[in-house]
């Protein structure tokens, strides 16, 4: 099958991440074996979800070195979304296929899957691999496993290709994402007796203020200005408490993320946030509360990811598509879980962030076009 063939397969298994990728899985595998190559899978603990590991030798059988092509197989909901066309059916206008993950990152994954037979024929001196990962939309929860694996086998690649909608330009860094839920646990009395109880919601509501007030300290700390937002931001973006008009509330919770340069050490940021809540609000809620108390807990969280620009493998991606440009994004990929590993990482593949996570999502054709000319030199200049 070609790469258009690929995609409308692709998009035609429902793989948000809520439910089960295996079915695509078994498809990818059943090509792979149609070529020849073996594979690994790893499994989420559900068993109904997997990772895809595979490996094209080199002519030595070796499976070091080589570089690593990766995408994940999830994609995210459709629901509220009005979608003029059937988002699992993919369709074709004015040279746009349309269908959930056409961008993201559906159109990558069948542009490698395409080649594959091209680079089966390949006289490798070095190994190329094959990285399909689950769950990447809800926090890069299957990737770790697919990585410790990899390294459990004594897999040391020299490089990696996240292949996450760019429009072909090299992408050297993106921020990294920590979620987190904080639940305020006050105490309920009638509000006519205001003063014997202990407020859930304002107490939460004088920590969101301390947070957007932090927030506002790390943008003037470090900036970079090669992203489209230059500082590590903090947002609270859920918040829910309270049971009737009448009740003064006991517990309230919310949701908070922040975004770190990779200048910015995660660790330091939450340390700070779970100090106040400990040293300063907490005592505040159990002057007349002692039974009031404050939990902070992680929700999920991708590492921030920076290499080098003097890196090999920047250099060589650089020359093939004719741009040298220095590009950071302010959205996450698993990119950052391959470089912590060890692999210089970096960002490169076919459509437009812009279209992620839309309704009536595309890509031009014309990117996938690009896209398979770009592995193609790329394969042929490392492996």
């Amino acid at each position: 099958m070609n790469t258009i063939d690929w995609l409308k397969k692709l998009i035609s298994f429902n793989t948000i991440s809520s439910k089960s990728n295996l079915e695509l899985i078994a498809e990818i595998n059943n090509w792979l074996s149609t070529n020849h190559i073996p594979s690994t899978l790893t499994y989420d603990d559900t068993k109904t979800k997997a990772n895809l590991f595979a490996t094209i030798p080199a002519k030595n059988n070796s499976l070091n070195e080589g570089i690593i092509l990766s995408g994940h197989t999830d994609v995210v909901p459709v629901e509220g979304q009005s979608w003029e066309t059937d988002p699992f059916t993919a369709i074709i206008t004015n040279d746009r296929l349309y269908g959930r993950g056409a961008s993201d990152m559906k159109g990558f994954i069948a542009v490698v899957l395409a080649l594959l037979p091209e680079f089966c024929q390949l006289s490798l001196t070095k190994p190329l691999h094959l990285c399909f990962s689950y769950d990447e939309e809800v926090g890069c929860l299957g990737a770790p496993k697919m990585i410790a694996a990899m390294q459990k086998q004594g897999i040391s690649p020299a490089a990696c290709i996240v292949g996450e909608p760019s429009e072909m330009k090299a992408v050297i860094a993106h921020k990294g994402i920590n979620v987190f839920r904080c639940r305020i646990h006050g105490l309920a009395t009638h509000s006519s007796l205001t003063p014997q109880g202990c407020n859930a919601i304002e107490y939460a509501a004088q920590f969101i203020d301390w947070i957007k007030q932090y927030a506002t300290q790390l943008k003037k700390a470090e900036q970079d200005p090669f992203y489209d937002v230059a500082h590590t931001t903090i947002t609270t973006n859920m918040i829910s408490g309270g049971t009737a008009l009448n009740i003064i509330p006991s517990y309230c919770e919310f949701y908070f993320e922040f975004r770190n340069l990779p200048c910015i050490n995660a660790k330091t940021i939450i340390d700070k946030i779970k100090l106040y809540a400990e040293n300063e609000l907490t005592p505040q809620m159990q002057k007349n509360t002692p039974s009031a108390y404050i939990t902070i807990e992680s929700i999920g969280s991708v590492p921030a990811h920076e290499i080098h620009q003097n890196a090999a493998i920047i250099q060589r991606v650089q020359r093939i598509i004719n741009d040298s440009s220095i590009r950071k994004v302010s959205y996450a990929t698993e990119a950052g879980l391959f470089q912590q590993a060890n692999i210089p990482t970096l960002i490169c593949g076919p459509g437009s962030i812009e279209q992620a996570h839309r309704a009536n999502e595309y890509i031009e054709l014309s990117q996938l076009t690009s896209a398979e000319d770009f592995l193609r030199k790329l394969v042929q200049t490392i492996c």
